[in-house]
């Protein structure tokens, strides 16, 4: 039997590294190739080993540091390298923000050939780490091994993990010790789970095979100290009680301990009945008022609810929202793709009224208890997608817009949208995005009407290559 050649990955040595770039990943150049690479820092000096090449670029690995940059810090995370979950946890915060600030007026000038002179520094996050309310983990057969533990006779191969996923892995797992990104009793939680399954032999989700009983856990915290806690498993079992009730004794803190049962092939809870095993079926967080710290509106947020990740951050971008919108009295808001009314309830006490248009209609239910959980009487909800409900029926019905927020998914807004608003010619478009790319995009079709008027963006996810972006929309 003939075998295969197997082709020797090309190195590049003494490769400087330049420039932060795309999905987590820094830049350099060899010759007229670019070369991206994870885990890097502006200014280091790198040898790297090619994955991928195309014409004018690759995509290769860190073999080593030659040259520390002076933008480096030491990580925090144990798992750093692996994850791929905070890519520059190694680099000095004060940079993170510059290149991410970079990130936002480079994608606005060359996408949507914005002027962007009238653009702010982006604002920085009080907290570094221990920022997010809510991280969602995962069960599996199968741990992702590093190279020394596959090549130590000591490992089996086939351990399970309680863990994040591994980028481009959809069935490895790497098992979580310790996260800094969500504030304690995070981590004691899923500690706890862990030892008590494994020491009480209850299985784990076998991806490929779709058998095991323990498949997610979700942690959900607030600013007001309160905890929700979800439990997934794939199939009823009588050992699903004794682990809850093992939970509820060692975390009496748990303000909400949930839990489903998930046949489904997916890990999607959306679609599932969350089942209130002790405590309430959701939890609280307050936010203060706009310009008025001493009051605060309430969010019930259950257990299919998208909140903003992060709490405290979310208030500054809700709050330079409202400056850019100069709100009156008077005025009629469309918050479209509105989630579970937090931005809707945050502005209607400064205006007449905020209709919120959003796709998944629980968010819906969950806006409409909010606006009656804070006494608010000035808003309207409809579920839906965005690009049918909002349509000529809609605004006759409803009246025509003095201010448009609108805060898309990942892709943006769907061209009928754009269109939409172009037809409304509402006073301003306020556009909040977590892609500058694609509302680069969008905001070339909005130009067609509305001026770029203020540029600020908020940092929410710090130690990761991802920011929110805010662009103000003048009518011309």
């Amino acid at each position: 039997m003939k075998l295969k050649k197997i082709k020797q990955r090309q190195r590049i040595d003494n490769l400087e590294i330049i420039e932060a770039a795309a999905e987590g990943n820094s830049l350099g150049k060899k010759d007229d190739m670019v070369v991206f690479v994870p885990f890097c820092v502006p200014g280091d000096i790198v040898n790297v080993e090619v994955e991928r090449q195309k014409k004018n670029y690759c995509q290769a690995s860190l073999i080593e540091v030659l040259h520390y940059s002076d933008k480096r810090e030491k990580e925090k995370c144990p798992h750093f390298g692996i994850c791929g979950g905070c890519k520059w946890q190694i680099m000095q915060y004060s940079w993170q923000l510059f290149y991410k600030n970079k990130q936002v007026l480079d994608n606005l000038q060359r996408i949507g050939r914005i002027d962007t002179s009238n653009a702010s520094y982006i604002i920085g996050a009080d907290r570094e780490y221990f920022y997010r309310n809510k991280l969602e983990y995962t069960f599996s057969t199968k741990s992702y091994l590093t190279k020394q533990e596959i090549q130590s006779k000591e490992n089996n191969l086939q351990k399970p993990a309680l863990g994040f996923h591994v980028p481009k892995f959809f069935d490895k797992v790497i098992d979580i010790e310790y996260c800094a990104l969500q504030e304690e009793p995070s981590n004691e939680i899923r500690n706890f789970i862990r030892d008590y399954t494994l020491k009480n032999n209850l299985t784990y989700y076998d991806i490929k095979g779709h058998f095991g009983l323990m498949r997610n856990i979700i942690i959900r915290l607030t600013t007001t100290k309160e905890i929700m806690l979800i439990v997934c498993f794939a199939q009823k079992s009588k050992e699903i009680l004794p682990l809850l009730n093992a939970i509820k004794d060692k975390f009496p803190q748990i303000t909400s301990l949930m839990y489903c049962i998930n046949e489904k092939l997916n890990d999607t809870i959306f679609d599932q009945k969350i089942i209130c095993f002790s405590g309430k079926d959701h939890i609280v967080e307050k936010m203060p008022y706009y310009n008025d710290s001493k009051k605060s509106l309430k969010f019930k947020i259950g257990a299919k609810s998208f909140y903003q990740t992060n709490s405290l951050q979310a208030y500054k971008l809700y709050s330079k929202a409202v400056e850019f919108a100069q709100l009156k009295r008077e005025y009629l808001v469309y918050d479209l793709y509105c989630g579970i009314g937090t931005i809707t309830n945050f502005i209607a006490p400064y205006v007449r009224e905020v209709i919120g248009i959003e796709q998944v209609e629980d968010a819906i239910l969950d806006a409409r208890n909010n606006s009656e959980f804070n006494g608010i009487r000035n808003t309207k909800f409809f579920a839906g997608d965005t690009e049918k409900i909002l349509d000529e029926d809609f605004i006759k019905e409803n009246g025509k817009p003095d201010i448009v927020i609108t805060d898309p998914p990942r892709a943006g807004m769907h061209q009928k949208v754009i269109e939409t608003l172009l037809e409304i010619e509402a006073k301003k478009i306020i556009y909040i995005s977590c892609n500058p790319a694609s509302q680069a995009r969008d905001s070339l079709l909005l130009m067609e009407k509305y001026s770029v008027g203020r540029i600020q963006s908020v940092d929410m996810f710090p130690q990761t290559q991802h920011v929110e972006n805010i662009i103000e929309f003048i009518l011309k």
